[in-house]
This record gives C-alpha cells, sequence and structure tokens, in this order.
C-alpha cells in the first residue's frame, strides 16, 4: 500500500462510516470511522518515505498497529500539531475525544447514536475537525 491507498481509504472509511450512522447502525459507523483517522496518520507515515529510499526498519515495524496514539506520533507531526492547537483550541478538544477509539470497538455493542455522531463530529468538522488538519500533512 501507498501514501495514494491510506488517502483513499481514509475518505472511504468516512464515508461508510456516516452511512453505517444514517443508516441506524451506530456501533459500525463508530468502528469504521476510527479506521478513517487510522488510515489518514498512515497516509502522513507514509508520505515520510522518500521514493527509493530504503525505509527505516523500526519507523515500518512501529506502523503496524492501530493505536491512533501511536501512530499520531510516528507522523512526525508534533509541531504543527503545537503550533495548530494554540491557534484553535477546537482540534485538541477533538483529538482528546478521538484518542479513546480503539479496533477493539469491532467487538463492542450499545454505542449510542450520539457517540458515533459525536466521533464523526470530531473527525470531519471544518474547523477543528482531525481529518481536514490531517490532509494538509498527507
Amino acid at each position: 500500500m501507498n501514501r495514494f491507498d491510506f488517502q483513499r481509504l481514509a475518505e472511504l472509511r468516512l464515508r461508510e462510516s456516516k452511512a453505517l450512522l444514517a443508516s441506524g447502525f451506530p456501533d459500525g459507523a463508530y468502528y469504521l470511522a476510527g479506521y478513517a483517522v487510522e488510515c489518514a496518520l498512515k497516509a502522513c507515515i507514509a508520505k515520510r518515505t522518500h521514493e527509493h529510499d530504503f525505509p527505516d526498519r523500526t519507523l515500518v515495524i512501529e506502523s503496524y498497529t492501530h493505536s491512533l496514539k501511536e501512530l499520531f506520533r510516528l507522523a512526525d507531526v508534533k509541531d504543527d500539531w503545537n503550533t495548530a492547537v494554540r491557534s484553535n483550541p477546537a482540534l485538541k478538544s477533538n483529538w482528546l475525544l478521538l484518542q479513546n477509539w480503539s479496533e477493539i470497538s469491532r467487538y463492542e455493542s450499545g454505542k449510542a447514536v450520539q457517540q458515533a455522531d459525536d466521533l464523526l463530529n470530531a473527525i470531519e468538522a471544518p474547523d477543528g475537525g482531525i481529518l481536514p488538519w490531517l490532509r494538509q500533512r498527507w
């Protein structure tokens, strides 16, 4: 997979999540919404590898995770992030909501529509959404 594949998957998972929520399936919507951000972060990580460069082994191994916190670290966007949250505190509150997502949610049921809606809003809000911010860096 390459950076463009991850970008396409991020957008697809977001659309799928919204469709599931609109169809009354908040559990699936919540689960796929997190994958949209995971794919976006992996696109940022892939951007760090330049064509024809041999990738750093540690970066490659550590990138095989679902942990959004770890992927955020590996994406190497912390300096940009610190600058961005100073001017847009909504980014930080949206990240705090989002970082509780886990791939383990695929086994959970009983997510309220509001939980899935809140997660999607944190991901895609035009002002302070995590995905619009990541799109500028992938």
